[in-house]
């Protein structure tokens, strides 16, 4: 699969350091692509804030390459004051940016912020962390950034993503030669193993889905379907016996497993030998959607992870009071923001503030592949780089939507690909599919499954990962 790179600060100056020309030939560049930008896009008087670094020196350069351009341009520093101006070119702090800025410095990005203009951003916005996306204290909300050789990790992770506005990469020369976080294209989708001549229903991907419980029985529906709809020739759904009669009205083409149940309608643990039979026939088994929450439900959970051979992926409620386990197989966990702070035990809010650090330390601390959902889809696994899918819309905000991501990644591993490619892959998959979406507002899950076929037809490939 080829990925786009992200840089960290660090990765971005070693590359700045094997450049075999002169800096000065890189701020040249840099300070020039700005300089196009604001030329081609914002009208009317600039005011560039320059720092003191080589941020500022690119800034300093696209003022002067304004004024050559007949541009009427106001040079300040981090006292001085904006003037009037209809655009801001932000060059203050750039990616060397580690704590909070300083006093001065925020009192600028405030400034900035508070002027009305549309700001432009010199390679990241002043006050967002470059190798994380963090955002310690006072940022800068950009309309646009112009970053340099390739994309920075903090411009495609939440939040600093979404202080970045529109993200234009200049290739000023810089070749980087190394990349830990990458940025998965649309274009993954063509890598997605297709149905051939000679498959059969097995051979396309077979999936089983384990979840449903007392009111909760579109969950596995969605899930099921969007298996199907992700190209999985064959989809069992193993749930509660009572939910049996609303699984084979509304679930056509899936083969349905009646199991034990508690008196509310969940899962029993000793459901687990019937599921294990059925799993015989799988290439992957997703776990968690709509099976209710109870002690039983978190033992069941337990078994199956500890005595499935095949790859699973453990979504929604799969995901409570889920403990570190020992597994042979590939396993992938599909949580938001909110269930991963309790895998972690912290908060939502302190996952949200740093989510390349929390992704990271749920991969290792499960040793799993972990998928974070948002609009910068994080994929990480133990001792690998974060994959970043930053495809999707508003529209992903509605119930039932994970579930459908579920059963695509469960389609993508029963297809045989490398599990943390078809985690990315398919959270491309869905956020494309919410892209191609005809109307976005009161959308509701189902209906991205028709957009499902579309991506993996080909369709909504083209855009660039960032834009």
């Amino acid at each position: 699969m080829r990925l786009v790179p992200l840089l960290t600060a660090e990765e971005t100056r070693r590359a700045e350091e094997a450049h075999p020309g002169p800096l000065d030939e890189l701020m040249e560049r840099a300070g020039t692509a700005v300089a196009e930008t604001v030329l081609r896009s914002f009208p009317g008087r600039v005011t560039v804030v320059c720092g003191g670094g080589s941020n500022g020196g690119d800034g300093r350069v696209c003022a002067r390459v304004l004024r050559e351009a007949g541009r009427d341009v106001h040079v300040v520093d981090a006292v001085g004051d904006l003037g009037e101006p209809d655009v801001i070119v932000d060059a203050l702090l750039g990616i060397g940016l580690r704590d909070a800025p300083r006093e001065d410095a925020a009192r600028m990005i405030e400034l900035m912020n508070a002027s009305g203009r549309p700001v432009v951003a010199v390679d990241v916005p002043s006050g967002v962390n470059a190798s994380t996306g963090t955002v310690p204290g006072a940022a800068v909300r950009a309309a646009a950034t112009v970053t340099f050789g390739a994309a920075k990790v903090g411009l495609a992770v939440a939040p600093g993503r979404f202080h970045a506005g529109a993200v234009q990469i200049a290739p000023i020369g810089l070749r980087p030669r190394e990349h830990e976080h990458a940025l998965v294209p649309a274009s993954a989708l063509l890598e997605v193993p297709a149905k051939g001549p000679v498959s059969t229903k097995y051979s396309a991907g077979s999936v089983l889905v384990v979840g449903g419980s007392r009111g909760l029985t579109g969950a596995p529906m969605l899930a099921a379907l969007a298996a199907f709809r992700a190209d999985a020739g064959y989809v069992a759904v193993a749930a509660p016996e009572s939910a049996l009669p609303v699984l084979e009205g509304r679930l056509l083409e899936a083969v349905k497993l009646p199991l034990p149940e508690d008196q509310s309608g969940r899962l029993l643990p000793r459901a687990a030998d019937a599921i294990l039979e059925a799993a015989e026939k799988a290439d992957a088994v997703a776990v968690g959607p709509g099976l209710g929450r109870s002690d039983g439900t978190v033992e069941l959970v337990r078994i199956l992870l500890e005595r499935l051979s095949v790859p699973v992926v453990v979504d929604a409620d799969g995901l409570w009071e889920l403990e570190p386990f020992a597994r042979s197989a590939p396993t992938v966990l599909t949580p938001h923001s909110g269930e991963l702070a309790r895998l972690l035990e912290t908060t939502a809010a302190e996952v949200d503030a740093g989510r390349l650090d929390a992704v990271r330390r749920a991969a290792s601390r499960f040793g799993s592949i972990v998928l974070l959902k948002g609009a910068d889809t994080l994929v990480a696994a133990p001792r690998e780089g974060v994959l970043v899918a930053s495809y999707g819309t508003p529209a992903l905000a509605t119930a039932g939507s994970g579930d459908v991501l579920t059963g695509v990644v469960a389609a993508f591993l029963a297809k045989g690909m490398e599990p943390r490619f078809a985690a990315a892959a398919a959270a491309v998959a869905h956020g494309v599919a919410a892209e191609l979406l005809d109307l976005q507002r009161g959308a509701v899950a189902s209906d991205l499954l028709p957009g499902l076929q579309r991506a993996l037809a080909g369709h909504g490939l083209q855009r660039a990962p960032l834009a």
